[in-house]
């Protein structure tokens, strides 16, 4: 039998324990879990990141909204016509696809397709030439080129810091109002950063979710795939990120790809392997987005290429495919498709809209 004194302890215990996980489980995610809160997630099977939120560049609701603003600020180009956001859309998995290559200022073309942005924590080197090898140095490139923003990021900065409202923002993401590129880059590196692609088809296939499954014609395709083209373009992130000559006729005859950075005449008419992630919203496809159809780039690699010293040895061979497997390899590149990523509010532009999110526990594992 209990003592009186045991069962007063009790009364008066178990409420305040209730009232403790009441408290837990009912506040917003960052209040009662903040060390999940503010995290990089992405699926167990694929490797660590190459670019890392840490104290460096501490991953932050207001520096990831930060971050959000400048990206879609048409201000930090040299006449406030396009901003980041213009090149990159979100529903064409921040690619381009009114262009074959690059639209920028003033109307002006370039000679490369705007590439997606998404898994950029584990690109090792940006742009198809890989000029750039961090991500937070990234974003200097295009605000420069006349072709794109065409502007100085001495005079981004000074735009920047003339705007209160910006002033807020880096005082909410840093502690004070000092605006530098610096911490601009680093608010951009943490908005492009968190674009992780990884709830397609194949993914929740992958992670083994329950009611997702291939189709016959699918699961055909993935064995094509395996056989035919995971050289190049190697699970789950599909690419190597490597520079290869896939034996594409020069469109342009001035840009000769890798070489332009690296000088080496091993290196002309190399180009970065891209993602195939997303192909539903990221066409034109190859480098200098000359192919609409992604029946005209299996074209290309059924057919005779463009032969140079360069060309790489896996592009020797022509890939002869049935129409039945040309078919079931195009319905696997199908799943590849994440549509909840071009639909992913927290990537939404809110130009003119308030910069509060609307979505606190946006960061939370799905």
């Amino acid at each position: 039998m209990w003592s009186k004194k045991f069962v007063r302890i009790v009364k008066f215990v178990m409420p305040c324990f209730l009232l403790a996980l009441l408290f837990i489980y009912a506040c917003p995610p960052e209040i009662a879990r903040p060390e999940k809160q503010w995290q990089l997630h992405y699926p167990d099977s694929w490797s660590e990141p190459v670019y890392k939120f840490d104290k460096n560049n501490k991953l932050t609701k207001a520096g990831f909204e930060l971050g959000r603003t400048l990206f879609y600020d048409r201000r930090l180009s040299r006449n406030g016509t396009i901003s980041c956001g213009s090149c990159h859309q979100q529903f064409a998995a921040f690619a381009h696809i009114d262009h074959p290559t690059s639209h920028g200022i003033d109307n002006k073309l370039g000679t490369r397709n705007t590439p997606p942005l998404f898994n950029l924590n584990w690109q090792p080197a940006f742009f198809w030439d890989g000029a750039v090898n961090h991500l937070e140095v990234q974003p200097i490139s295009p605000m420069q080129n006349p072709v794109e923003m065409d502007e100085t990021l001495a005079n981004v900065v000074d735009k920047v810091a003339g705007d209160t409202a910006y002033k807020r923002l880096f005082k909410a993401a840093y502690g004070d109002e000092k605006v530098n590129s610096q911490r601009m880059l680093k608010a951009l590196a943490q908005f492009m950063g968190m674009m992780v692609s990884c709830n397609s088809k194949y993914d929740k296939v992958m992670r083994k979710e329950i009611g997702a499954e291939f189709t016959q014609s699918e699961a055909n395709g993935l064995v094509i795939f395996r056989n035919k083209c995971a050289s190049c373009h190697k699970e789950p992130l599909f690419t190597d990120y490597t520079y290869r000559n896939n034996g594409l006729t020069p469109k342009f005859k001035t840009d000769s790809g890798r070489a332009v950075i690296t000088k080496q005449p091993g290196d002309i008419y190399k180009f970065r392997v891209p993602s195939l992630r997303n192909l539903k919203y990221t066409w034109p496809y190859m480098h200098d987005g000359r192919f609409n159809e992604l029946e005209q780039v299996l074209d290309h690699y059924a057919g005779e290429k463009f032969r140079s010293a360069t060309m790489d040895p896996a592009m020797q061979m022509r890939l002869y495919l049935t129409a039945t497997e040309r078919k079931d390899l195009l319905a696997f590149l199908g799943t590849l498709n994440d549509k909840e990523f071009v639909k992913d509010e927290r990537f939404k532009d809110l130009t003119g809209q308030t910069l509060q999110s609307d979505h606190p526990h946006s960061f939370d594992k799905k």
